[in-house]
């Protein structure tokens, strides 16, 4: 079975302006974990979840790190420390949104996105088509899919 088979094409999206309390509120009102981000032109930028909105009610995980002589050495963690830092202070979507999108198409089979959705750890897909997003496969479509099986 295809991803087409089972994507929504009800995709909703924001764009990157789109204030923090409006996309709690989307999520909200849709029923939905997380949202796709798209710039001007209707382009996939980024994808706005649960989680990334979370970092606003908590503070950033310090980086690993030891003193040694006098100075702090960070071994692990900076990266994510600054990432938390900048969604704790953001106020739009390009500003909390995670930019790095895996995207799969409709003509995929449902084992490859079940696939990347376990070893990437993400929940959702965008299922894209000449750079436009065509549609959106969820762990829930996957799920159902098992079911009916």
């Amino acid at each position: 079975m295809k991803v087409k088979d089972i994507m929504q094409t009800n995709v909703i999206t924001i764009n990157t302006e789109t204030q923090i309390k409006e996309i709690a509120k989307t999520l909200v009102e849709n029923n939905i974990s997380g949202v796709f981000v798209v710039d001007s032109s209707n382009i996939l930028v980024g994808v706005v979840s649960e989680g990334d909105l979370l970092h606003k009610e908590t503070n950033p995980r310090a980086p690993g790190a030891f003193g040694l002589l006098g100075a702090i050495i960070y071994y692990s963690g900076v990266k994510q420390y600054e990432s938390d830092l900048k969604k704790l202070i953001a106020l739009k979507a390009s500003e909390i949104m995670t930019p790095k999108i895996i995207e799969i198409s409709q003509d995929a089979e449902i084992e490859e996105a079940a696939s990347l959705m376990i070893n990437k750890k993400i929940k959702r897909l965008p299922v894209m088509e000449n750079g436009k997003i065509i549609g959106v496969v969820t762990r829930r479509d996957v799920i159902k899919t098992l079911m009916q099986d």
